[in-house]
């Protein structure tokens, strides 16, 4: 087979696999990733996590003072 057919079979393959579009089994995939069921989730109140904790708020208070930006013109 020469170049030129077997870069036009490719080339059709490739198209066929770019726009081919199948039906997702949403089920299946749920399954094969481990998903629990969507009807047995816990309810709201049950999944409420704890806030995280603010990561910046030592920094905040040790440089609450600290201003670079001060608007004090009479150091110039």
């Amino acid at each position: 087979m020469g170049r030129g057919r077997q870069k036009a079979k490719h080339t059709k393959v490739a198209r066929e696999l770019k726009y081919f579009s199948p039906d997702t089994n949403y089920s299946a995939l749920e399954r094969e990733l481990g998903i629990p069921d969507h009807h047995t989730q816990m309810p709201v109140a049950e999944r409420v996590a704890e806030p995280e904790p603010d990561l910046w708020s030592e920094y905040a208070e040790k440089y609450n003072g600290d201003d670079d930006d001060s608007d004090d013109d009479s150091e110039r």
